[in-house]
């Protein structure tokens, strides 16, 4: 897939969500924000991202349901979703896989390392 891939970014932090934001269109990605879960879900369906990364604590809901909710619609069930979380451990990985997301990365996370996954899943 070529670098313009719409990406749709899912964080609550907005200095956070900037950073990603600024981190993605250097690298040539056209990105989409959500704040919220029920931002995401919305965003998602008037405009299909090739690739969600998606932090799993959201103020409205949690990150796990909108990778479920995301999993339910045609348009968004085979799309990578990349979670973002600061709970890491063997549990809360199994359970962000569970919901449907592709892959887990713990925070704090290495940009080098994201956007390597990033390129590979839309490969």
């Amino acid at each position: 897939m070529p670098p313009a891939a719409p990406i749709l970014l899912v964080e609550d932090d907005a200095l956070l969500r900037q950073a990603f934001r600024i981190l993605l269109e250097d690298a040539g990605y056209r990105v989409n924000e959500a704040g919220t879960a029920a931002d995401a879900i919305e965003s998602a369906s008037r405009d299909t991202p090739a690739l969600v990364v998606l932090d799993m604590g959201l103020p409205d809901r949690p990150g796990l349901d909108v990778a479920r909710e995301l999993r339910l619609h045609d348009a968004t069930q085979t799309i990578p979703i990349i979670a973002l979380t600061g709970r890491v451990g063997p549990q809360e990985r199994d359970a962000c896989l569970a919901a449907g997301c592709t892959e887990y990365q713990g925070k704090p996370l290495q940009p080098g390392r994201l956007l390597e996954r990033l390129n590979d899943l839309l490969d």
